[in-house]
């Protein structure tokens, strides 16, 4: 598999879990949502002002995928505060070369206004992405991967430089057909 077929294998709706647990705080949290992954076309307008924005030729967009979100969030399994979340973020994948299977990832949330976080992507052997970023505040690493068709998985640990550490499991079933 390559990164553009990742990419649209992940397109489509996705009802998403996740629990999250605060090493440090010795704190976890839980929720749901409903994700909904778009692969966008090459000539897409936003995709283009956004490659431009950040000074890149969107013509070297390997891929580029609009995903959308609306959930809740849970502090421990006794709180009873639920926290409602939602939004939009755009990805565009910039291969090292012309069908690498390596590169960096722009993510523009919610505005075409916001800085971009960037980060390293790389497709293993196993087709499992591999998403390292990193700022002066924290270090985030993230693992997705295909347990089947209609079946994805995601792990996430982020580190922040004060220490405090986070780690996420995802399990993402596909809805519908």
């Amino acid at each position: 598999m390559d990164v553009k077929e990742f990419f649209e294998l992940s397109a489509g709706k996705w009802f998403s879990q996740k629990t999250s647990h605060h090493l440090t705080l010795k704190q976890s949290e839980h929720g749901k949502s409903d994700l909904v992954i778009d692969i966008l076309p090459s000539d897409d307008p936003q995709t283009i002002e956004l490659c431009q924005q950040v000074g890149i030729d969107p013509t070297l967009a390997g891929v580029s995928a609009k995903y959308t979100w609306k959930g809740t969030m849970q502090w421990d399994a006794q709180s009873q505060n639920t926290t409602n979340q939602q939004g939009v973020a755009i990805a565009i994948l910039i291969p090292d070369a012309p069908g690498a299977s390596a590169g960096r990832l722009f993510r523009f949330a919610d505005s075409a206004t916001t800085t971009p976080a960037i980060a390293q992507y790389s497709l293993g052997d196993d087709d499992a992405l591999n998403l390292i970023a990193e700022d002066r505040d924290r270090r985030s690493e993230e693992r997705i991967w295909f347990e089947s068709n209609n079946v994805r998985l995601r792990t996430t640990i982020v580190t922040h430089s004060s220490g405090e550490t986070l780690a996420s499991f995802y399990s993402e079933i596909r809805m519908g057909g």
